[in-house]
């Protein structure tokens, strides 16, 4: 029987589906971690308002300071102290991640597997303009120039080498949950027999 947690780590270009699955793995009872509230809660500590401009320039500016694994380091921390108050736990999803750097982190403290789901420009831009998050880019220029910090992070390479990835573009946000959840549901099995 494994000792090791189980860390869902989910990849995506922005708008893909990515925290919908996440709020439907939750909904679960799956615990949740999201990578962007941590840059979040650096906005707000900063005292910077959380547009997509602020947060993207912190991001970099957090990954120049402390190398681009820096947001995974503190998730990291997050995990061993779930653990430390939960012997059963077992699995937890981290939403947002954009490096294979962050990957390595958090192997240290788990058996990751990591989910990409991928959209097409104009899915994901339908998606974000639907969103009520102070980070909405005001038009596709701005959404370009997002995905463009997104690749720059190396996002693309956390999106290639994922164990599975889920095409949402022509599926419903239910077909969505149930084809994350099947996913899930068998690396959860797997990882209790490693």
């Amino acid at each position: 029987m494994s000792e090791d947690i189980l860390i869902v780590a989910l990849t995506g270009m922005p708008g893909a589906g990515k925290t919908t699955v996440a709020n439907y793995l939750a909904q679960k009872g799956i615990p949740l971690l999201i990578m962007g509230d941590v840059v979040r809660e650096a906005a707000q500590n900063d005292g910077l308002e959380p547009t997509s401009d602020n947060l993207s320039k912190l991001m970099l500016k957090l990954r120049d300071k402390n190398g681009p694994e820096a947001i995974a380091y503190l998730v990291a921390n997050k995990i061993k102290t779930m653990k430390q108050e939960n012997k059963e736990f077992e699995v937890v999803i981290v939403d947002g991640i954009r490096s294979m750097a962050e990957i390595q982190v958090l192997r240290r403290v788990g058996n990751v597997k990591l989910l990409a789901i991928h959209g097409s420009t104009l899915t994901r831009y339908s998606h974000i303009r639907e969103r009520a998050r102070s980070d909405v880019p005001s038009n596709i220029g701005e959404f370009d120039k997002r995905d463009k910090v997104e690749m720059g992070v190396g996002i693309s390479d956390a999106i290639a080498l994922a164990d599975e990835t889920i095409s949402n573009n022509d599926i419903s946000i239910s077909e969505l949950c149930d084809v994350s959840f099947r996913i899930v549901q068998k690396w959860m099995d797997e990882n209790k027999f490693e």
